[in-house]
């Protein structure tokens, strides 16, 4: 049963009563299968979505008075949002509710209300960003994020760039080849940047090395700590960000 107005004098019939009873405890429900504006007529009701596409509830001012409320439910597979038209629609989470979200609207006014929508407190986005070594991401719910490190195999000096983090080079050559490391001018990885290195194959020992060493510091256990080399083939070592234009290597280094 949707809200009244009643005048003086009136007498209510045992079935009214009745009605607004049951209301108390069984909102009256008003099915949308499309996108829909709410009226007067659906202040104290629950309206319901449902549609395999997006739709909307579009809420407009001079037709509620303060203190009314009004549930809406989304039991379709698309996304419901609750539109502001005329009216003011404020929120501290989100206006658009997944499939089986419900959310209340309350009028402090004939033209402003509140909407405490479905998981007030969940996520409105996870982002992976660029250099940070992870894929994935979503706007809402279970969120998973996965390392996003790729093998490149590398037959002559290489210098590291942009979309390099955290991924995993070989060298093979007859000869010595380095992986260098750019200047921040050049490429500004994130501190805490890592790029992973390994001696595949091939008579030449990969060293690893600063592209300006007057500019770029890198240090090491090495023999020689700013180009240390790879130990032998099979070993693997790992350059690490450590502040603008420092690098710390590690791993099996001679």
């Amino acid at each position: 049963m949707s809200k009244q107005t009643f005048t003086t004098g009136q007498v209510l019939t045992s079935v009214e009563m009745t009605q607004l009873q049951t209301n108390d405890y069984n909102q009256t429900v008003s099915a949308k299968v499309a996108s829909y504006v709410l009226v007067a007529a659906d202040a104290g009701t629950r309206i319901t979505m449902s549609n395999a596409s997006a739709t909307t509830v579009t809420v407009n001012g001079s037709l509620f008075a303060a203190g009314d409320t009004l549930i809406i439910t989304n039991i379709g597979v698309g996304v419901c949002t609750i539109t502001a038209g005329t009216a003011t629609v404020s929120t501290g989470g989100s206006l658009a509710l997944s499939q089986y979200d419900s959310g209340t609207l309350y009028f402090t006014s004939t033209g402003v209300a509140i909407w405490n929508g479905a998981n007030p407190g969940d996520i409105t986005g996870v982002t992976t960003a660029a250099g940070s070594g992870l894929s994935g991401g979503a706007t809402s719910g279970t969120v998973a994020l996965s390392m996003a490190s790729s093998y490149s195999a590398k037959t002559a000096t290489y210098t590291i760039a942009s979309g390099d983090e955290f991924n995993i080079f070989s060298m093979n050559n007859a000869a010595t080849q380095q992986f260098n490391i750019p200047v921040d001018a050049t490429y500004n990885f994130a501190i805490g940047t890592q790029v992973n290195f390994f001696w595949i194959t091939g008579a030449g020992q990969p060293t690893i090395g600063a592209t300006t060493p007057g500019t770029t510091t890198v240090i090491s256990s090495g023999a020689t700590s700013a180009t240390p080399t790879i130990r032998a083939v099979n070993c693997m070592a790992t350059a690490i960000k450590l502040a603008a234009n420092s690098w710390l290597v590690i791993g099996d280094l001679a």
